[in-house]
């Protein structure tokens, strides 16, 4: 039997890829779902939940997920800190992968950057610049959000350090400092650059999205994936084995 599927964020540009992806990997989509529409009329008779919606629909959609015992994938961004950190807690209670982004190449990317982070000292300045279609409405994306963590866990920093862009008079960067800078235009799928940049040298790693169906394919990948775990929340470092 095919894997029976839930689509929360069905209108929405992902959740209308992610339907077609499905219906052509044989699996299915038994219930699409949108704003408004009610949740718990097809949740029953699915197998796992994918969300890829708005960040103040993830709450009820967890608590629906765990009150039913779902396996949930969630690809929503745009959740403040403080929020995010109650619904992770929320989300260990059922097995849940959650990434802000379910490319393999970019997950690659993750890899080398916490490995370039690791051996390029502080002399050596990053910085991570995203750019995303108009439509997109949260910055920085979640992808780059992750590089950030990634840069700041490995150099042992804290958020404070973080530089949204540069306005001014800013004098001389600092070494702690990592920037991130939020470019949005056209109907730029998603590019991402980190950037170690020292006195002579410069090392720039970058990943280009052209088409949105990496990303359906990876959700669905990792929708595959989780319905065979135990409860806890996940990332697609677990789901490809990169960790």
């Amino acid at each position: 039997m095919p894997l029976r599927l839930l689509i929360n964020g069905s209108k929405g540009r992902m959740g209308r890829e992610i339907a077609v992806t499905a219906t052509d990997l044989g699996l299915a989509v038994v219930a699409a779902v949108d704003l408004g529409d009610d949740l718990a009329a097809g949740i029953a008779q699915a197998d796992a939940i994918v969300d890829f919606s708005s960040a103040h629909a993830t709450r009820p959609l967890l608590e629906l997920a765990v009150a039913r015992g779902k396996p949930v994938v969630i690809g929503t961004t745009g959740h403040a800190p403080e929020e995010k950190r109650a619904l992770l807690a929320l989300a260990a209670r059922v097995p849940c992968v959650w990434a802000g982004n379910y490319s393999v190449g970019v997950n690659l990317l993750y890899a080398l950057t916490r490995r370039a982070a690791s051996v390029l000292g502080a002399d050596y300045d990053a910085e991570v610049v995203e750019m995303h279609h108009r439509f997109k409405k949260d910055a920085p994306s979640g992808t780059a959000a992750r590089l950030l963590e990634i840069i700041l866990a490995e150099r042992q920093l804290t958020a404070e350090s973080l530089r949204h862009g540069r306005q001014g008079i800013t004098g001389e960067r600092q070494p702690s400092e990592v920037g991130i800078h939020s470019l949005r235009g056209g109907d730029v799928v998603g590019d991402h650059s980190v950037i170690f940049a020292a006195l002579g040298e410069r090392l720039e790693l970058t990943h280009k999205a052209s088409d949105r169906g990496i990303f359906a394919r990876g959700a669905l990948r990792a929708a595959q994936w989780v319905v065979a775990q135990p409860a806890g929340v996940y990332d697609m470092q677990d789901v490809l084995g990169l960790k």
